[in-house]
């Protein structure tokens, strides 16, 4: 089992705290304004989101508005969590090898047989633990997948920075190796990310315009050039690459800006922001 490694700091550690903090994440000004109701039978329309993962009191509206569009549309299964690696620990491109994750909302299983279909297919992709051991990117996604439906099942993906080559390739191979995997299967594909970090809030806004823009015209090597050649400070920009070029080989055909704001919205400190946004890639 891997414990969990931020709560009460991301997000509350005690389980009527964190229930809260993120009804408050749904309530708030930044997001959708009311408590998701899932649809009983999924649709099937969203095949993949971005969202961010900071303190939810940062950017927990943004994440509620992501998860608002999923419950809309249905809970899958299984969702494929691609995180950034912040820490570097571990294999680059890394597979978490323990059956459970732990919050404290309760236990999230793993989806061994997905999780092992991705890694047979793919190049780069090794299972290794250490890479997720202290890392929050993935994790703080899992309290607002089991406010959803404690029975949904992950399959963690961590991916530390490449050059800029070697993001491309991975793009290709991990993403093509995500949609044989999950062909047929009732999967959804999260990309955990932030945009950029410490800028000016003007600036941030450009430069995440500019990404944004990639993404909702599922632009995936689009992406990686832009955030790599004008040296923008997305973490997740590789694993929004991989579940674009994923998502756009299983059938889809249009992507859509939920929200976008900054860290300044919230603190009222514009000097240095973090971007947040939320993003709904679907097939119609």
């Amino acid at each position: 089992m891997r414990q969990s490694a931020v709560s009460g700091q991301f997000y509350p550690a005690s389980k009527p705290e964190l229930i809260n903090s993120i009804e408050q994440s749904f309530m708030s000004r930044f997001g959708p304004g009311k408590l998701p109701q899932n649809r009983p039978q999924r649709a099937g329309r969203v095949m993949g989101l971005v969202c961010p993962h900071a303190g939810y009191m940062y950017s927990g509206g943004a994440a509620a508005q992501a998860y608002s569009v999923l419950a809309e549309d249905g809970v899958p299964d299984t969702v494929v969590i691609l995180g950034p690696n912040h820490y570097g620990l571990g294999a680059k491109v890394s597979l978490d090898t323990r059956e459970v994750w732990s919050t404290p909302l309760g236990s999230v299983q793993c989806d061994e047989g997905l999780g092992m279909a991705i890694l047979e297919r793919s190049d780069y992709l090794k299972l290794d633990s250490l890479a997720h051991e202290r890392e929050h990117s993935i994790e703080v996604q899992l309290p607002f997948l089991q406010y959803l439906d404690g029975n949904i099942r992950i399959t963690p993906i961590s991916i530390a920075h490449l050059q800029k080559m070697d993001a491309m390739a991975l793009a290709d191979d991990l993403g093509s190796a995500i949609a044989q995997a999950c062909a047929g299967k009732n999967v959804v594909i999260i990309a955990s990310s932030d945009l950029s970090h410490y800028e000016n809030k003007t600036t941030a806004a450009a430069y995440d315009s500019a990404a944004i823009e990639h993404i909702i015209s599922l632009d995936p090597i689009g992406l990686v050039d832009e955030v790599y050649d004008r040296d923008i400070t997305m973490c997740g920009a590789i694993g929004t690459a991989v579940m674009l070029e994923a998502c756009k080989r299983l059938g889809a055909n249009t992507a859509r800006k939920l929200i976008y704001y900054s860290s300044g919205d919230v603190t009222g400190d514009t000097d240095q922001v973090v971007g947040y946004a939320a993003v709904a890639v679907e097939r119609w």
